[in-house]
C-alpha cells in the first residue's frame, strides 16, 4: 500500500516516528513531495525558528532512507484538479502521481473524500490509519510506538506516559487501544 503524507503529519515528531516507523515495519510505502517536506520544514520555522535547521536535518535524513518516496507532481495535472483550498493541490496531485492508495492527512475539510474516491485515492487520519494497522498485525505497531515513546522519555528527561504522549501526538484512539493492551 502506497501512502501520501501530508505535511500536517509529517510535523509533530512523535506521529512522524510512529508513522515512519510503521513504514520501515513493511506496513505501507510512504511518498511525499518536495513540497510537501518544505511546509514542514516552514511550519518548524513558524512554531520554532531555532529548530528550522533541525528539521532540515530530519528531512535529509528522511529523504537518505527512503530515496524514491519522494516524487514530482506534474503542474499540468495540478491544475485541473479542483479541491476546497487551491493551496491543497499540489498535495494530491503527488497522491497521484505517486499511485498512492490512501492520503494521510489531518485536513478532512480540504480533501473531500467523494473526490479522492474518485480518483481511487482513500483519504485517512493518522490515528485511525495507525489503529487499524494495530488490528492487522499488533507486535510491528507496539514495538514502533514503545520505541517512540522511550525516546521522548530520553529527549525530555521526565516520564512519558503511553496514552497521554499519544493523545498529545493527536493519536487518541491508538493511544487507548494500546493503553487497553497492557502496554505501558
Amino acid at each position: 500500500m502506497r501512502v501520501l503524507l501530508d505535511a500536517c503529519v509529517l510535523y509533530p515528531t512523535v506521529m512522524r516516528e510512529i508513522l515512519l516507523g510503521a513504514a520501515e515495519t513493511g506496513a505501507f510505502t510512504p511518498l511525499w513531495s518536495e513540497r510537501i517536506l518544505e511546509e514542514w520544514a516552514r511550519a518548524v520555522a513558524a512554531r520554532l525558528p531555532d529548530q528550522e535547521e533541525t528539521a532540515r536535518a530530519e528531512i535529509a535524513l528522511l529523504r537518505a532512507r527512503w530515496p524514491s518516496a519522494e516524487v514530482a507532481a506534474d503542474p499540468a495535472l495540478e491544475a485541473r484538479l479542483h479541491l476546497p483550498d487551491a493551496n491543497d493541490r499540489h498535495v494530491l496531485a503527488a497522491a497521484i502521481t505517486g499511485g498512492a492508495d490512501v492520503l494521510l492527512t489531518l485536513n478532512r475539510a480540504d480533501f473531500p473524500a467523494r473526490t479522492l474516491a474518485g480518483l481511487g485515492i482513500l483519504r485517512r487520519d493518522p490515528d485511525g490509519f495507525l489503529f487499524d494497522l494495530w488490528q492487522e498485525d499488533p507486535a510491528p505497531i507496539e514495538r514502533v510506538v514503545e520505541q517512540v515513546r522511550k525516546r521522548a522519555e530520553t529527549l525530555s528527561g521526565i516520564p512519558q506516559p503511553l496514552r497521554p504522549l499519544l493523545k498529545r501526538a493527536r493519536l487518541p484512539r491508538l493511544g487507548k487501544a494500546l493503553s487497553g493492551s497492557g502496554k505501558r
